[in-house]
């Protein structure tokens, strides 16, 4: 799977909650980020199709 780097704009303090709870769960931003987004989708029942 190629990953799409793309900007993201984040509150500070939003940014700041990320982090503790990235570092909390042994990831990095980015993982945790990308792990936060995968969550919703299947939440939502949008998961991509593989």
């Amino acid at each position: 799977m190629a990953k799409k780097p793309f900007a993201l704009r984040v509150d500070e303090e939003m940014m700041k909650a990320i982090e503790k709870w990235a570092n909390d769960e042994f990831r990095s931003v980015n993982g945790q980020i990308e792990w936060m987004l995968s969550e919703q989708l299947k939440k939502g029942r949008r998961n991509p199709k593989k």
